[in-house]
Parts: structure tokens; sequence; C-alpha cells
């Protein structure tokens, strides 16, 4: 049987003139965690359009596709090629469980919910010759979970091919979540066991990893006891979590002694009313400022991430929110418009009020408004989001947040990989373009390395980015 995988590139990432390094950053694990639970008689091929070009003439038998909002259109007229000649195809992911009906048009079969439990049924079904049109997730489970086919992985083409789930969704409920509606049905928040996990860890090349995991600190016992069993592999890593998180006593210790280097933080807002109408509850009454100096103390790098356009933003919000994480040393930041997912609260909420003037899912890329805004107009929001963007990035803008450290080493860290990721996107367009995106490893590790030596006011002296008294890992 051969069995044909793939990752539509997204809209956002397809123009012939640009590529930026994030659309070329990590591999496709959920096809790659689908394709072990095929037997030995699979002749499986995974292809990710945002690294290589499709190859549309081949004659598989069964076609997989994973469907995102922005890569719907794209993945639609995919599977309508493929059933036209006569593949079976399949169609699962985000997408698809908050709009089945429509994904179901072009499709022999969907998925909705996770995989772990339905993807197994759907192939022995399909060896038998009797598929179901609809496979609706019931049990939430990582038991049994089999190693991921990392060999179907073109690693080179990846920034970070090492990239690694060990949970699925997360225990919060914002109102804006898409992934809520993919959980709905079953539990929302469930991990692997932590020796499933380690043992995932193991198996991977090189120094880094980054875990991809919606919350990767969700669970405290899980994390407390992962992060304990990573010690000593000299790892370096990256991750999501939030603002409690951070603050929780001793958690982000054990992190950092196993090799968190850099944490992804969704502050979202500085507006606590905000924070109210979202449910985003856990960032509720939390020491903002108190959370990224104790991240900075402990060598974290910061990736914060911020949303405009929620219905207590007005024209200011955005020079109010780039001067904040300017002035607080944040070394990298991530901003979205607003966008309201279908199946979510929020766009259940804003389409009762008829505030949804767009219905074209290339455009629900986080860059649009595809709504009216509260206290703004949607070409003021979207001028804001870009105006935010160039702010940030500006080289006089670098300067004075690496000097918000207050320290020489730690500022020039700063520096570099702020400058980095946003001042040498040209380079990263040949690098992508020269398919050597792999090759950037080494600096990443470099410069990871040197974030995890901690400031004078840190808890333990490291050398060479690993703690002495922990040999730790750094992603």
């Amino acid at each position: 049987m051969k069995v044909k995988m793939i990752l539509p590139a997204l809209t956002e990432a397809t123009s012939p003139f640009w590529r930026p390094i994030k659309y070329s950053l990590f591999p496709p694990l959920g096809l790659a965690t689908l394709a072990a639970y095929l037997g030995d008689d699979a002749e499986v091929e995974i292809q990710d359009e945002h690294v290589e070009t499709l190859n549309l003439n081949d004659t598989p038998d069964l076609v997989v596709i994973q469907v995102y909002i922005t890569s719907a259109h794209r993945a639609y007229r995919l599977a309508d090629r493929y059933r036209s000649r006569g593949a079976y195809v399949a169609l699962g992911g985000l997408h698809v469980t908050s709009l089945p009906g429509e994904a179901a048009a072009h499709a022999d079969t969907i998925f909705v919910g996770p995989g772990e439990d339905t993807w197994p049924k759907f192939l022995a079904d399909f060896r038998r010759g009797c598929p179901d049109r609809v496979y609706r997730s019931q049990v939430r489970t990582l038991a049994g979970l089999p190693p991921i086919r990392r060999d179907l992985i073109k690693r080179q083409l990846y920034l970070v091919p090492n990239s690694i789930v060990v949970s699925r969704g997360c225990p919060h409920v914002c109102d804006f979540c898409y992934k809520e509606a993919f959980f709905e049905g079953g539990r929302s928040f469930y991990t692997q066991t932590v020796d499933a996990a380690l043992a995932e860890i193991e198996r991977l090349p090189g120094r880094h990893l980054y875990f991809l995991d919606d919350h990767l600190f969700g669970d405290r016992r899980f994390a407390s006891a992962l992060f304990d069993g990573m010690r000593g592999m000299g790892r370096l890593w990256q991750a999501a979590g939030t603002v409690n998180a951070v603050l929780a006593p001793d958690l982000l210790e054990r992190a950092v002694d196993a090799g968190l280097r850099s944490l992804f933080v969704g502050f979202e807002t500085l507006n606590p009313a905000n924070l109210v109408e979202q449910r985003k509850y856990q960032n509720m009454r939390r020491d903002y400022a108190a959370a990224i100096h104790r991240l900075h103390d402990l060598g974290v790098m910061i990736n914060g991430s911020f949303v405009f356009g929620m219905d207590g933003d007005d024209e200011s919000v955005f020079a109010r929110t780039v001067e904040w994480a300017i002035a607080q040393g944040i070394e990298t930041a991530t901003f979205h418009i607003l966008t309201p997912y279908p199946s979510t609260g929020l766009y259940n909420r804003i389409a009762h009020e008829g505030r949804i003037t767009v219905q074209d899912w290339d455009l629900y890329d986080t860059r649009h408004a595809v709504f009216q805004p509260a206290r703004m107009s949607a070409a003021q929001l979207e001028g804001g989001y870009h105006w935010a963007y160039r702010e940030f990035y500006r080289w006089n803008s670098i300067l004075k947040g690496a000097s918000a450290h207050g320290d020489l080493v730690a500022g020039a860290r700063h520096f570099a990989y702020s400058a980095g990721w946003k001042k040498f996107e040209p380079l990263w367009d040949l690098v992508i373009r020269a398919k050597r995106a792999g090759a950037m490893l080494p600096v990443l590790e470099t410069i990871l390395s040197e974030f995890g030596r901690r400031s004078s006011s840190g808890s333990s002296e490291k050398e060479g980015g690993v703690a002495r008294d922990a040999s730790d890992r750094v992603a």
C-alpha cells in the first residue's frame, strides 16, 4: 500500500518573493506520528509544502492531508485532485474538526478531534475495505503511542528538526483558542508517561530540542518529573509556558537545570478587562514584570506573545504594548491580530453580535482584521499591528531592549538574538531557498548556550551554558 501524507503550505508562506524562516522551523510531527501506526507493508512518504515542491504526479493508494484554516483551500484542491485520480483521501486537523461539513465535501474520510484512537481503527477498516466516512475521537490517551517515524522527516530542510510533543492540549480554556474545539467531547489536556517522553528525547540526535506542547508546564507533577529526568542529558531546549507557571515556586528552576533556555510566554494583553473577556484567567492578578525578571535572572530568553483587537483595545494599545515590551527587555515579540476562528467561543460571540466581516479562510492568519473591532476601525487595527512589528524590531528599539538588562553580557545576547532573528531575514531567505536551514542549527545552539549563563542575581553559577551541579539540556 502506497501512502502519501501532505502538509499543505499556509497561504502566507507561499510568496515566491519571501520565505520567512518561521515556515521552515518545524517538521510535520503530527503526520510522522500517524505514520508510525502503518505496518511494514506500507510505502510511506511525507511532503511538507512549506519546504519542498509537492510531487503531484504520483499514484498513492491513500492520501492523508493535515488541514489548518489558512491552508484549507489549498488542502481541498489537493484532495479533489487526488480523488479524481482514484486515490482514497482522508482529511484531519484543526480546521476539519471546526468545520467537518465543509471538509467532508472534499474527502472520503474525515477525522474529528485527535487521531490517536481513531487513526488505528480507520487503518483496520481501510484494509478490510469498509472505512467509515467520519471518525470522531472518543478516547484521550497517549498510552502505547509508537515511536514517531522521524526517518520520514527531511531533517536538513528545518532549522529545528528535533521538535517534540509530550502532551496534548492545554488545561486552560481561553475564549479565542482554536484548539479548545479540537478536544471537545473528551479530556482537553493529557500527557505521555514520563518514561515514554524521556525515551523519545533519548532517540533524538544532537543537543537542541523544541517542545511544541501548548503548555509544557500544564501538569506540574508531570513537568517536574520530566525535568528531573532530563538532567544529565546536556540538552538545550525551548518551550511555551504561562506567566502563572513561571511564577510557580521551584518549577522554573527545575526546567532551567534541565536545559531550558527560551520560553514563549502568552502575555497577550496588558489590560485586565481583556483577560476577563477572553477567559484567560491564568494571567489574572499576575505580576508580568516579576515573571520577566525571574526568567532573565535564570538565564532564560523570552518570546512574548501579544494580541491586538480585544474589545478593551483602542488605538493607544500598540504604542503602550511595544514600549512596555522594550522596557522589560523582552528579546523577541510575536504580535497577532485577534482572530475569531470557527467554533471558538470568540467566533460565536462576535458572529452573534454581527461583527464578522470576512469569511475567506485565507485571511484568518492573525495578520488581517476579519471582524469589526469595538473601539477602532479594521484598517486602524491592521495598521497598528504592522507598526508594532516595525517599531519593536527597529535598530534603536533593539538597542533599548538590550540596555534594559543592565548587564553588558545579557544585553549583547539580547542584541544578537533579536537582530539575528528579524534583521537578517534576507539571509534566512537565501538559506531556505538553498535548502540549508538545518545547517544554521549550530548558530542557534551557540546563542542559546550563552543564554544559559545566569545573571548575577541568578541562583547558581553556570559554565558554558551547562549547570555544573546538574547536567542539563538546553533548548
